[in-house]
């Protein structure tokens, strides 16, 4: 069963050791202590992206997290989708679980039950690295399909999208 449990300081720790995998740190571009704090404001109420850990079987496994893009100019006038759009990232965390087919799973009951559980978001798009084919695949497997390329920290990304109709 997977269930998503907000993002809580004392998930700091684990949240840091996902991202130093080799597995995540191929994709992870931020700086991970930049990142934590940004966590951690977030999980004060500091800024407005949601991060939950994602659990399976009562077991943490990864981190997800949503935001209206909106509420980010930077990366609205990046990816220029408009009011009610919602940003989803994710990452799996445990090393024994990627490739398995999760990361659909993760998305499809996630943008169903979080996402578009706000009636005014209308959307939902993700960014992914060119490079990155086990994401895309996964993002792909969830509904969304390919908009258009964008460019994040110098590197080509593919915005994906899911329509609230076309949601799982």
């Amino acid at each position: 069963m997977i269930a998503f449990e907000p993002l809580r300081i004392e998930d700091l720790p684990l949240l840091r050791e996902w991202i130093g995998r080799d597995h995540v740190r191929a994709w992870w571009r931020d700086d991970i202590e930049q990142s934590m704090t940004e966590y951690a404001k977030a999980i004060e109420g500091l800024d407005k992206t949601d991060h939950y850990l994602i659990l399976v079987d009562d077991r943490a496994v990864g981190m997800i997290e949503t935001y209206l893009v909106s509420d980010h100019p930077e990366w609205e006038a990046i990816v220029q989708v408009g009011e009610g759009v919602a940003g989803v990232d994710l990452l799996i965390g445990e090393p024994d679980l990627t490739g398995a087919g999760l990361g659909p799973r993760v998305l499809a009951e996630f943008t169903s039950k979080v996402v578009f559980a706000q009636p005014e978001t209308r959307a939902c798009v993700a960014a992914v690295d060119e490079e990155n084919r086990r994401s895309r695949r996964a993002f792909e497997k969830a509904g969304f399909r390919y908009i258009r390329n964008v460019e994040e920290d110098g590197r080509p990304h593919r915005l994906m999208r899911l329509d609230r109709r076309y949601a799982p």
